[in-house]
């Protein structure tokens, strides 16, 4: 179909929750995607931080589909090997305990809070001020944002936001708190990092009160700041982690991870998902956990970050640049939009680019991009005038 196909379609028939562009994407290979004219574009999205193996991943379209011809779903009433292989891999690639596997980033966090409220009933949840953690209702009531928040009113209670200050944290949990939950880094805001003092005095005054840390790491898992995980470039362990994103190579899948403390804490019943743990997003995980997590890659993750991070900062209309491994937030000069910024990135330069506000755009590609790749985004970023 064309385009203005695809867009009455869209008129007629879609409930309009997104602002597309308009461009249609019909094929994808490693950080390329490209048009139904067969236009090539550089993606430096990378589907906002799923496709870290990059579009169409050999490995994973193998995995795929040989266990699609086998068996696409059963429920977890009933055992697959997939399901069990990759609990195992994520409990050993980060904290060691156990595993919930859901579909989503917003599903993980949902665990995630139901969890330190079935370790502590009762307890609140103390957020930080700009985090994001998803659009359902518990993962929304954790998302202090006024303009996501306020149409859906009210929320659901027991969430306490804070701004991101390591004596406000202290100050915020007592006694009756359930959990911190934050990100590490925090992406849908813009890539703002969260110091170390701060995860600190998170880390403290759980341990004090007997609450539990959660990292949110959907969008800084699976290798894109370059480690496995965020946190390990952090002086701080987490009691669970919440992945997503990237985690099924292109499928969507998500998963809550335990440490040993809170691993025996939900019991039979607590908790489930009819298709949580499907065997194809399985092994597609499976392969994406495998990886994003060679050692190789991961090294040249940081090596390419800076690589990336110093060339942004000389972009004439770029004022600031932040961020870790390739998970990139830059500020744009006084005046500059980023919107219109990534908008003509998009179809006039064919660079997959996107706002996370006003005057800040984001830099994710996929963890397989080169370095001459790199140097053609940045090139081809410089090229506008605003």
């Amino acid at each position: 179909m064309s385009l203005q196909e695809l867009q009455e379609l869209e008129r007629s028939y879609a409930i309009p929750t997104y602002v597309r562009n308009p461009v249609q994407f019909v094929r994808g290979s490693g950080v390329n995607l490209y048009d139904e004219q067969g236009n090539e574009y550089l993606d430096f999205l990378a589907g906002i931080g799923v496709l870290n193996v990059g579009h169409c991943h050999p490995r994973v379209i193998k995995a795929v589909t040989e266990q699609a011809a086998q068996l696409t779903h059963v429920t977890n009433l009933y055992y697959t090997e997939p399901a069990m292989r990759l609990s195992k891999a994520l409990s050993d690639s980060s904290l060691g305990g156990k595993v919930f596997l859901c579909n989503s980033g917003a599903e993980a966090n949902e665990a995630a809070i139901k969890l330190a409220r079935r370790a502590k009933p009762g307890g609140d949840i103390v957020v930080l001020r700009d985090g994001f953690h998803g659009r359902t209702y518990g993962a929304l009531s954790a998302t202090p944002q006024e303009a996501k928040q306020a149409p859906f009113a009210p929320l659901v209670p027991g969430f306490i936001t804070v701004p991101k200050d390591p004596a406000a944290i202290t100050a915020a949990v007592t006694d009756i708190t359930a959990a911190v939950l934050l990100e590490p880094i925090q992406g849908e805001s813009g890539v703002q990092m969260i110091s170390d003092e701060l995860l600190l005095a998170a880390r403290k005054a759980c341990d004090k009160h007997g609450a539990a840390l959660i990292f949110d790491e959907v969008q800084t898992g699976m290798g894109r700041t370059g480690s496995m995980w965020a946190y390990e470039q952090t002086p701080v362990i987490p009691d669970a982690l919440t992945s997503a994103k990237a985690l099924g190579g292109g499928l969507p899948i998500g998963a809550l991870i335990t440490g040993a403390r809170l691993a025996d804490v939900f019991q039979p019943g607590d908790h489930g998902s009819t298709f949580a743990g499907g065997p194809v997003a399985c092994v597609a995980a499976l392969e994406a956990i495998a990886i994003c997590g060679d050692p190789e890659l991961l090294r040249a993750v940081v090596e390419l970050g800076e690589r990336l991070t110093g060339s942004l900062a000389e972009v004439p209309f770029v004022a600031s640049v932040r961020g870790r491994g390739l998970l990139v937030g830059v500020d744009l000069l006084e005046g500059v939009s980023a919107v219109e910024i990534a908008r003509r990135a998009l179809l006039e330069q064919r660079l997959v680019i996107n706002a996370t506000g006003p005057q800040t755009l984001r830099f994710e590609p996929p963890l397989t991009v080169t370095g001459q790749q790199i140097d053609e985004a940045v090139s081809r970023l410089s090229k506008l005038r605003p």
